[in-house]
């Protein structure tokens, strides 16, 4: 039997499960420590950069180079702290995508799961390749200084001399160790929830696929095989409005777990763009300084790409639906079916938004107004250098 759960979520669940976040039934001691061991990383990785920015305070150019990475250490402490809080949602998020309503009922029901299942962990997959490339740049940069001008990875108080050989190190490893950890972190619970919208919008096919299967009835004859048509056509349609309704109602209980997650990264987004753009024309061209930042800038336009994408497939699949629902044979059937008809045209007339915060729709034109408002902040921090 076809498995949703782990057509959508294999691979998240995976690298979270080895990380020790992804929730277990079974809780042992050393898992809970090494599940503490990851998170304490994450957390004092944050408090070493704010350590930091106190003591540049009033230094634009120190406080660009050590906050670059704040805002991405911040919401990835935020985001795997309300999911691990949130294991209770996850478990029923997963059992409702095993429901009796939206397991498949054909070949073709089962490979439109796995082509949308496909489209988002390849368009995830180029996520997690740019923030790992990003990661191994910053690993090398490091190496290519001589000893006596070599200093850790990233600008961030250390209770260690990078002039001593083992505790530069020691704070090498540990703050490698941190930022892979953390684009793991990053892209695992950020696949997750992507890779349930796209769970919802598979549905919505699946909705679609069902309602082209509606059969025409004569109306001029009123034989037993054409009431059997009224009959089924009848079916078939209560059958896919539940199905619609289920689909809003996850949806819905997707939004209240993870919405604050996507508003605080999307309100983040806005300061980790303009201050890498502040970065980049304050790097010397052509240095691997250079293209570490523009690949990490890269990194975060995808990612916001792609919360904007997979919101705006959902929105635009559920218009679809409307749209078929009104192309299917209504006007051959009986006066039951278009009483229903009617209701769920109505119910449909609101596409189905998903929304960071409960207030930021996931859209296109969202991507676009949070890249105008990343220019525009950018534009003023660039002024304020230049003065």
């Amino acid at each position: 039997m076809t498995n949703s759960v782990d057509i959508f979520l294999s691979r998240p669940r995976y690298i979270l499960r080895y990380l020790g976040i992804w929730p277990k039934e079974n809780h042992m001691i050393v898992h809970s420590i090494y599940k503490a061991f990851v998170m304490m990383t994450q957390y004092s990785f944050i408090l070493f950069e704010f350590i930091y920015i106190a003591d540049v305070w009033g230094d634009l150019d120190e406080v660009s180079e050590a906050s670059y990475l704040l805002f991405t250490q911040a919401s990835v402490c935020y985001k795997a702290t309300v999911f691990m809080l949130s294991k209770g949602n996850l478990k029923e998020l997963q059992f409702f995508m095993g429901a009796e309503t939206f397991k498949p009922q054909s070949n073709l029901h089962i490979k439109i799961l796995e082509k949308q299942a496909q489209r988002i962990k390849k368009l995830c997959a180029v996520f997690l390749t740019s923030a790992l490339t990003t990661c191994t740049l910053w690993a090398i940069m490091p190496l290519l200084d001589s000893a006596e001008t070599r200093f850790f990875p990233f600008k961030i108080w250390m209770p260690l001399d990078p002039k001593s050989s083992l505790q530069y190190q020691l704070g090498y490893v540990y703050q490698m160790t941190s930022i892979y950890i953390s684009a793991l972190l990053f892209f695992a619970v950020d696949s997750t929830t992507l890779s349930m919208i796209m769970f919802g919008c598979a549905q919505l096919e699946i909705i679609i696929n069902k309602l082209e299967k509606l059969q025409n009835v004569s109306k001029t004859s009123k034989s037993t095989e054409n009431q059997n048509k009224l009959n089924e056509n009848n079916a078939l349609f209560i059958e896919c409005v539940r199905q619609h309704q289920a689909v809003i109602k996850f949806i819905e209980m997707l939004e209240n777990t993870y919405h604050a997650n996507i508003f605080f990264q999307l309100s983040g987004t806005v300061g980790i763009i303009c201050i890498i753009g502040l970065r980049i024309t304050i790097t010397e061209p052509n240095s691997v300084q250079f293209y570490s930042m523009l690949n990490y800038m890269v990194t975060m336009l995808s990612q916001l790409l792609l919360y904007c994408w997979c919101g705006n497939e959902l929105t635009s699949t559920s218009q679809d639906l409307r749209t078929h629902l009104y192309l299917c044979p209504w006007y051959e059937q009986d006066a039951s079916f278009r009483r229903s008809l009617v209701i769920a045209m109505e119910r449909m007339k609101r596409p189905i938004i998903f929304k960071a915060g409960h207030y930021i729709p996931l859209s296109r034109p969202t991507f676009v107004s949070i890249l105008r408002s990343s220019y525009s902040y950018f534009a003023v921090l660039n002024q304020a250098k230049n003065k």
